[in-house]
């Protein structure tokens, strides 16, 4: 019998080494206290319906959990999904959120669609084959006056840090690898292409920040460890011109308008 081919993005069978690799590092750590300070304003607003895109192991949905949203957990992996759903238990949660193993598009192609208030989708876009599709498929989930917090590997960034390391040859192959590494993601994205899709979609993007603008440029990594001092010069210039367009991953929050023009 035939095993089935893992989609990319699917993290089965490595779910650890993934919390490891993204969340146990300064990397993460920055991550992570980036995205609490963007996403307080939602945080703050009156519980509401959050579907969460590529969730992983729940951490982000956790906050709003905590806030009492009511949550739709999506991934690929149900040994994520399953981890996230023992890491809320412990925390008394979970009553509020429902575990859904699904794609993008599977979410799309339910009858009847549901449209929901607020829309995580942090770090997924790279490990698509169709940006432009799954934008269109983000939209469509969305209700009107709803937010979609969005999280992507930045192409400029990653062509500028490869620069630094002299690794020209790759550049010059369009950044693409020879060999796939499976915690690696091969698709990034060129922030005013996917601009242009969101105003296709008629969606507004109202506030922009990079994520560790700083940090993967360290010439001695040892600094990265003095994360307090990295931590308030990321958030001091994260959200400014040019610094936050050299951030690895861009975050955007984007709003989805009450009246469509006709």
């Amino acid at each position: 019998m035939n095993k089935k081919k893992q989609e990319r993005g699917d993290f089965s069978g490595i779910s650890q080494k993934f919390s490891k690799s993204i969340y146990d590092t300064t990397k993460g750590q920055l991550r992570v206290e980036v995205l609490k300070r963007d996403l307080a304003p939602l945080l703050a607003t009156e519980p509401c319906l959050v579907l969460d895109v590529g969730a992983g192991l729940g951490q982000v949905n956790q906050w709003f959990q905590e806030k009492g949203f009511t949550v739709v957990h999506s991934d690929l992996s149900t040994e994520m999904i399953e981890e996230a759903e023992r890491r809320h238990k412990a925390a008394g949660l979970g009553h509020k959120c429902k575990y859904v193993a699904a794609s993008l598009t599977e979410l799309v192609n339910q009858q009847p669609l549901s449209q929901y208030d607020i829309i995580l989708c942090h770090a997924v876009l790279e490990w698509l084959p169709d940006t432009e599709l799954a934008i269109h498929q983000l939209a469509s989930l969305l209700k009107p006056g709803g937010k979609l917090s969005l999280m992507f590997y930045n192409y400029h960034a990653k062509l500028f840090a490869n620069a630094i390391y002299g690794n020209f040859d790759y550049i010059e192959r369009g950044l693409k690898v020879k060999k796939t590494v499976r915690l690696s993601p091969e698709n990034p994205a060129v922030p005013e292409q996917v601009g242009c899709w969101l105003e296709q979609e008629g969606l507004n993007v109202q506030q922009k920040t990079g994520v560790r603008c700083f940090h993967d440029y360290l010439r001695d990594l040892t600094h990265q460890q003095r994360f307090d001092e990295l931590l308030a010069l990321e958030m001091k210039y994260n959200q400014m011109s040019p610094y936050r367009e050299l951030g690895r991953y861009q975050h955007w929050l984007i709003e989805k308008p009450n009246c469509q023009e006709e």
